[in-house]
C-alpha cells in the first residue's frame, strides 16, 4: 500500500520558498552559483585563512592548550575550533566520535522546470511504501523539487551507471505503485544529466551518548556532529539550532559575562561553555538521528509485518512525529 501524505507550507513572496523541511530550492541556487563568476576578488579570499577538512595536517592532544591549528601553509593561532566539516569530519574523528554508518538505503533527487507554470498546490506531497519513499514540493511557480529514496535490490542493480537507467528505474518503480500522473511527470521533465545515487548515512546515537562532543576548546556542529538520514527534513534546521546554542554559550565565555562557576581565565571559560553546549545539544542530536532512522526504515520497509503495522496504525503516528520534531525551541541569542 502506498500512502500520499501532504503537508502545507506558506509562501510570503511569489518566488520565495519558505517550506519547513529540506527542499530543492537550493538545487536551483547551486546551478546558478556554479555558472556565475565569483564576485569576490581572489586576493580577498587569499587573505582569509580558513581551516577546511583538507587543510588540517594534525590535531594533537595538546592542541587546546597551545591554541595552534597546524595547516598546510603554516600554523594559525585560534581561540576556538568548531568542526563544521561535514559527515567525514576530521574534528569528529579526533574527538573519538564513531564513523557514520550506512543505513542500507540510497537516495537521488532532481529539479523539474515548467516554463509556463506547474499548477501544483503549495504542498509537500510524499509517497511511501513498496520499499521506497518519494516526495515533490514546489519551489516557486515554475520549479518543482523531487527526491526518491530506496533500499537496493536486484531491480536497482546498475541504475547508477547512467542517467537513462536511473530515470527508467524511477518511472518503473513509481508507475507500478499507482503514483499520481502529475508526480510522474515531474520525473519525466527533470534533467537527468547529473543525477547520482547517494548512500544515506547516520552517526550511531550510542556514539553521541558515550563520546564527548567537545574537548577543551574544540567542538563539532552540524553534520560533523549529527549526520542523519533525511527522513525528518531536519538536517539543516538542526545545524541552525547548533549555531544559536553555540553562539549563546561562547558569548558568555568570550565576553566574560555569565562566567561559569569555578572557571578562571578565558581558556577555562571557553572549555566550560563548550561543555554546556555539548550538554544541551547531545540529547537533541540523539533524538533527531534515532527518530530519522526509524521513520525512514518503517516508511520504506517492504517487510510484510512492518508494512501491515505501518498501513493500519503507524502512518499517522509517524506523520505526527515528523511534525513534532520540527516544533523545537532552541532559545534565543
Amino acid at each position: 500500500m502506498t500512502f500520499d501524505v501532504s503537508y502545507p507550507y506558506y509562501v510570503e513572496e511569489p518566488r520565495r520558498c519558505v517550506a519547513s523541511g529540506e527542499t530543492g530550492c537550493g538545487e536551483r541556487w547551486k546551478k546558478n552559483y556554479q555558472k556565475a563568476p565569483s564576485a569576490t576578488p581572489k586576493k580577498s579570499l587569499e587573505s582569509k585563512r580558513m581551516a577546511t577538512p583538507r587543510s588540517y595536517t594534525s590535531l594533537t592532544a595538546q592542541f587546546f592548550e597551545q591554541r595552534m591549528l597546524e595547516l598546510f601553509d603554516g600554523g594559525a593561532a585560534i581561540q576556538v575550533l568548531i568542526g563544521c566539516d561535514g559527515v567525514n569530519s576530521v574534528v569528529a574523528k579526533w574527538l573519538g566520535l564513531a564513523k557514520p554508518s550506512y543505513s542500507g538505503r540510497l537516495a537521488t533527487r532532481g529539479l523539474a522546470h515548467y516554463p509556463d507554470g506547474h499548477g501544483f498546490e503549495p504542498e509537500f506531497k510524499m509517497f511511501f511504501g513498496h520499499g521506497f519513499r518519494a516526495g515533490v514540493i514546489p519551489c516557486n511557480e515554475t520549479d518543482v523539487y523531487w527526491f526518491f529514496a530506496w533500499s537496493p535490490d536486484h531491480d536497482s542493480n546498475g541504475v547508477e551507471e547512467s542517467a537513462i537507467k536511473m530515470k527508467q528505474f524511477l518511472l518503473t518503480k513509481l508507475g507500478s505503485s499507482k503514483i499520481p500522473a502529475e508526480a510522474l511527470e515531474v520525473i519525466e521533465r527533470s534533467e537527468m544529466n547529473d543525477v547520482l545515487a547517494a548512500p544515506l548515512r547516520f552517526r550511531s546515537p550510542l556514539s553521541l551518548v558515550f563520546t564527548g562532543i567537545s574537548k577543551g576548546n574544540v567542538c563539532v556542529a552540524g553534520d560533523a556532529l549529527h549526520p542523519m538520514t533525511p527522513d525528518l527534513g531536519q538536517g539543516g534546521c538542526a545545524a541552525l539550532e547548533d549555531g544559536v546554542v553555540l553562539a549563546r554559550c561562547l558569548s558568555d565565555a568570550l565576553l566574560g559575562g555569565g562566567k561559569p562557576a569555578g572557571a578562571g581565565g578565558e581558556g577555562e571559560r571557553i572549555g566550560a561553555c563548550l561543555r554546556e553546549y555539548a550538554r544541551i545539544r547531545r540529547w537533541r542530536s540523539v533524538e533527531l538521528v534515532g527518530t530519522a532512522y526509524v521513520v525512514g526504515f518503517v516508511r520504506q520497509s517492504n517487510n510484510a509485518v512492518i508494512s501491515f503495522l505501518r498501513d493500519k496504525w503507524l502512518a499517522g503516528v509517524l506523520a505526527r512525529r515528523l511534525l513534532k520534531m520540527a516544533d523545537y525551541d532552541c532559545g534565543t541569542l
